[in-house]
């Protein structure tokens, strides 16, 4: 067995006790009982503990992802419908572990946590404009993922506590939500077309900051 697959043995039987116990040493013991190691091989595997384990649990969600996109026509779709459709797989691949996710949501809140937390969902983003066809380099590229971060968190907040038939609030919720970055979207692109041949306020205080020093007579 690869030490990926250790790894992924591990978070597996991590997952049901986390579901009860949360995102805890005691989880961690008895996914090691259970997998028939001590917790000195789980430490080689894992060596900053928790911080590994939820690291390790988001990337896994986000590879699950990439696997389900591939059996999508994402290229027909508008970037609108893309962009839904993808946050929509990465919760439902994520649903057989809904219980320990939203643990694991309450456990990067935590100050010690909360590096995790932002660079996991920095990745998840990153990853969902990317499957979307994203090749922004400039500002957009941050922007963009700036934006989605806030829909995405959102859109989890509210699944996490979703009891309705087959999320039907978590899928209205994310329309919503993504219709008003659209409108946003919509009302900037208007207003960078009507500014678009009025001079400068950037390119006038560059020009400022590179003319030459006056030489006193």
């Amino acid at each position: 067995m690869s030490t990926l697959d250790d790894r992924r043995d591990i978070l597996n039987a991590f997952l049901t006790n986390a579901a009860f116990d949360g995102w805890t040493d005691r989880s961690l013991k008895a996914a090691a009982q259970q997998t028939g190691r001590d917790m000195a091989d789980v430490a080689l595997l894992f060596p900053r503990g928790m911080r590994d384990l939820l690291a390790f649990f988001s990337d896994e969600m986000d590879h699950a992802m990439v696997e389900a996109a591939g059996h999508l026509d994402l290229a027909s779709m508008r970037i609108r419908e893309r962009i839904a459709t993808l946050v929509r797989l990465r919760l439902m691949v994520m649903a057989p572990h809904r219980e320990a996710a939203r643990r694991a949501g309450l456990t990067m809140a935590l100050p010690l946590y909360a590096d995790i937390g932002f660079k996991t969902l920095a990745a998840t983003v990153d990853t969902i404009w990317r499957l979307a066809g994203d090749t922004a380099t400039d500002w957009n590229y941050y922007s963009k993922r700036a934006i989605l971060s806030g829909v995405y968190a959102s859109t989890l907040l509210t699944w996490f506590s979703d009891q309705s038939e087959d999320y039907a609030e978590t899928w209205a919720f994310l329309d919503r939500r993504i219709g008003d970055v659209m409108r946003i979207e919509k009302a900037k692109a208007r207003c960078r077309e009507t500014t678009k041949d009025m001079p400068s306020l950037a390119r006038f205080l560059g020009r400022l900051r590179h003319r030459d020093v006056i030489r006193p007579l």
